[in-house]
């Protein structure tokens, strides 16, 4: 089965070309147009700004795609395209042309959540044949990505193949998302816990903007952790918020705003690199402290044989690391899987990914459907999972 996927919820324009055989996997093509530098000097991805460039670089991605994986239109089996969450004007870009191709070119259409996508890039990981997926990822139009992406990109040496079996506990963290997802079979979902106030990302950049590190923050914010030298000259303490609650859910605006108060009594602190890097390392820490420690409870509550991480946040290797290692100490029998850093972040394989499950799992009526859904497909920018 071949799998045209389409993404455009955020500020990344995103086609791929994904190959199902005998569950076996192959990303044929992942390509990627970053629009990171055109907003970085608002702070923030600007809407409309992030549709003018969607509109702008969509169809040299698809065909980008198409040619890198030596593929045609009549080749495709499917479409899938995120039609939400995200920002409805870039969205509607991403299904307004899955829409004409789908019409166009007589394939079946389907819609994709979002975070239904990054849950999916798991089984791109863990599913695929032993080729790295960095031979196929490209950032092919002039936009740049952060150096430390670049350079996690090029650490990935190879890839693991691991048997992923139900039930699974999702940990989804994110810029718009922070939850722990119960799944007991493909395409179930339970959400046992969420954020009650801001997401993961969104908290990051938040703090981000408050140390004046610039946009995105995750990177900047994880950058300056990663090079704290242990000394602890500002005694810095910030709060694990809800760690011990009787539920599992999450809160980190009051972790945002601690940071902003212990800035604002020191504001000259904002010139010093020691207290920046010790300043990121607590939150970092604070934030993954809370985390895992709520991804762990839930675990032994529900049983879970597989712990997935999934969502843009995923990239952040200090909590990749704390996450698989808390499992092995606390959790037997239990395997730890976490997404390639190139499936980490916004990509459109993941919504192939996650569209051929959909399809897999859908009976002969609805798969007729698909075959009309260009008429019907709803884009929504609250999309529920």
């Amino acid at each position: 089965m071949i799998i045209l996927g389409l993404e455009t919820s955020c500020d990344e324009t995103a086609a791929s070309i994904l190959e199902v055989e005998n569950e076996r996997v192959k990303v044929l093509s992942s390509i990627i147009s970053s629009q990171i530098e055109l907003h970085a000097k608002w702070g923030g991805v600007v809407p409309n700004l992030a549709a003018r460039e969607h509109l702008k670089n969509i169809l040299p991605v698809i065909e980008t795609a198409l040619k890198k994986a030596k593929k045609k239109p009549t080749d495709l089996d499917l479409i899938a395209v995120t039609n939400g969450p995200g920002l409805i004007p870039a969205l509607l870009i991403g299904t307004t042309t899955a829409k004409t191709l789908s019409y166009l070119w007589r394939v079946p259409l389907i819609g994709i959540h979002h975070i239904e996508g990054h849950i999916y890039a798991n089984f791109i990981s863990h599913t695929r044949n032993k080729v790295c997926a960095i031979s196929n990822f490209q950032f092919p139009i002039s936009n740049k990505i952060p150096n430390s992406n670049t350079q996690n990109l090029k650490q990935i040496k190879r890839c693991k193949n691991f048997k992923l079996e139900f039930p699974i506990l999702c940990l989804v963290v994110s810029g718009g998302h922070t939850q722990l997802v119960l799944m007991k079979k493909h395409l179930d979902y339970e959400i046992i816990g969420e954020t009650v106030d801001d997401a993961v990302g969104e908290a990051y950049d938040k703090v981000a903007r408050i140390l004046n590190l610039g946009y995105p923050g995750g990177p900047a914010v994880a950058k300056l952790a990663d090079s704290y030298a242990g000394e602890r000259k500002f005694k810095i303490t910030l709060p694990r918020p809800m760690l011990k609650s009787a539920n599992f859910n999450f809160s980190f605006s009051g972790l945002k705003t601690a940071v902003l108060y212990a800035t604002k009594k020191n504001p000259e602190n904002l010139k010093n690199a020691d207290y920046l890097s010790e300043m990121c390392q607590e939150f970092q820490t604070a934030v993954t402290d809370v985390l895992v420690a709520k991804t762990i409870c839930a675990a032994k509550k529900y049983a879970p044989k597989t712990i997935l991480l999934a969502g843009g946040v995923s990239a952040n290797v200090y909590l990749r690391k704390r996450l698989e290692l808390s499992v092995k100490e606390n959790l037997e029998n239990t395997a730890c899987l976490v997404p390639e850093l190139v499936y980490s972040m916004d990509n459109a394989a993941m919504i192939a990914m996650a569209g051929y499950y959909r399809w897999k799992n859908a009976s002969n009526e609805d798969k007729k459907s698909l075959g009309k859904s260009w008429e019907s497909l709803e884009t929504s920018a609250s999309l529920r999972m």
